[in-house]
């Protein structure tokens, strides 16, 4: 059994810097990444056990710090898999960082969706833009349960006339799985739009992000009474 890993680490290794994660099977993907967690010991069992309790990859790295470590994981090794999606998330907004910081408003789906990669929790996120579009700000307002975010419409207000915004978009996800608004997402957007127009500020939209996919509430016509 010694001689039969000897060099299996070398060995994917070089695979990986030859192919990617392209020829790989879901378990050795883990299996990879768990190295750099368990220096000296044989990741291929504990790969297995966290897809056998988990399902899939995406599963694994979505699961809650407290929930990894019960299945098993340290707690390096459960901090290094939660730090995975963020480390996306960072990479994938600045890769797409525009520079020039100007917002197409007719691509906000796209805009909004790389901003909630790994965010297991939902997240409400405000985008403040001048009168061409140029970003002002943008970051979470407020963050809640697997089904909750309480919307902080002050908070919104304060930072819409501190930064001299005249439009404003904004987008929160749903860890559900499914982005078709509630509810309650169209009293909030609506309510939303009347308190920032008293202060000069139109809200362009409201979209709703589940995992890859997005709702914009303008485009759907779901919420016709708050975009003018």
């Amino acid at each position: 059994m010694e001689n039969e890993h000897k060099g299996h680490r070398a060995r994917m290794k070089k695979r990986y810097l030859s192919t990617g994660f392209d020829s790989f099977e879901p378990h050795e993907i883990l299996e990879f990444v768990l190295f750099y967690c368990y220096p000296q010991k044989d990741t291929n069992p504990v790969a297995h056990k966290l897809l056998d309790t988990f399902g899939s990859i995406s599963a694994i790295f979505d699961a809650p710090f407290d929930t990894l470590v019960k299945a098993g994981l340290s707690e390096h090794a459960a901090a290094y898999i939660k730090m995975l999606p963020d480390v996306s998330r960072v990479y994938l907004d600045d890769r797409n960082n525009n520079r020039s910081k100007i917002i197409n408003l007719n691509r906000l789906e796209s805009y909004f969706i790389s901003k909630f990669v790994g965010r297991v929790e939902e997240h409400f996120i405000l985008l403040l833009m001048d009168s061409k579009c140029k970003e002002l700000f943008c970051g979470v307002i407020s963050s809640g349960t697997n089904t909750n975010s309480d919307v902080n419409v002050r908070k919104i207000v304060d930072l819409a006339m501190r930064y001299n915004a005249v439009i404003a978009a904004v987008a929160h996800n749903h860890p559900s799985g499914i982005a078709l608004p509630s509810s309650t997402d169209i009293r909030t957007t609506v309510s939303l739009s009347k308190t920032l127009s008293c202060v000069g500020v139109t809200l362009y939209d409201h979209v709703v992000v589940a995992d890859d996919d997005a709702i914009s509430m303008r485009n759907s016509a779901l919420c016709d009474e708050a975009f003018f």
